[in-house]
């Protein structure tokens, strides 16, 4: 049955449409705060405050792009970023590449001697001056030829469960890796993971702090079970 073309299209009501209002307003103010703490952190990868990043999933705005952000639950961030010290070791290098709420956690508990870099596509976290990079999944090797194996460890969650996101990723990986891989990915991905990085399946499974309908799993190159 056609639609009347007299008919009204469907309004929002006054309480939904006010709360879509404080929502993006609410999106603004944390915008310009962190712009303020980009400008604060442009030599320095050290923070006096700890900026409040939320979720970039279903946003899509003027300010915002969807970037399919969902962040760990606060256990597997604990478990990632312990398992990356150890396999680093006091004085080793670590790479993050599209997972970035480990940064904070690993920041923190790493030795000061540790070279922390996160490589990722949202540029709110340029707040994290010199240990921000970049990056781009569309553009693999578009990152600095210095860091060529140059990573202990690389953590890495490719934003899209995708063939060509994976793929794409995992020449990143092997660029950037000394050897040691740990990555995130949908169980779904299994058998190309295997295929690109020869990558098998810890016991560990992470979760996030949003659930999500698809299964994750967390695969390596190393023995992660023994320190769980």
């Amino acid at each position: 049955m056609s639609t009347s073309e007299d008919e009204d299209p469907p309004q929002l009501s006054s309480e939904t449409f006010a709360a879509l209002q404080e929502f993006y307003k609410e999106q603004e103010d944390r915008e310009t705060r962190l712009k303020l703490l980009a400008a604060e952190s442009s030599t320095s990868s050290v923070l006096d405050e700890d900026p409040d990043f939320a979720e970039n999933w279903l946003v899509a705005s003027s300010i915002f792009q969807q970037l399919s952000q969902f962040w760990y639950d606060d256990k597997t961030i604990d478990t990632l970023v312990d398992t990356a010290i150890r396999v680093a070791g006091p004085n080793g290098n670590i790479a993050l590449v599209s997972c970035p709420s480990l940064y904070r956690k690993l920041k923190q508990r790493a030795n000061p001697d540790c070279d922390i870099t996160l490589y990722e596509y949202d540029k709110r976290f340029a707040v994290y001056g010199k240990d921000f990079q970049m990056y781009d999944y569309k553009s693999p090797l578009a990152i600095p030829r210095d860091k060529s194996s140059y990573y202990d460890i690389v953590l890495a969650d490719p934003p899209f469960l995708s063939e060509d996101c994976l793929t794409k990723t995992a020449v990143t990986v092997k660029f950037l890796t000394k050897g040691k891989i740990l990555l995130c990915t949908g169980a779904i991905m299994a058998d190309l993971v295997q295929r690109l990085l020869d990558l098998k399946k810890s016991s560990f499974e992470p979760k996030h702090s949003n659930n999500l309908a698809n299964e994750f799993w967390c695969y390596t190159n190393f023995n992660m079970d023994d320190s769980l």
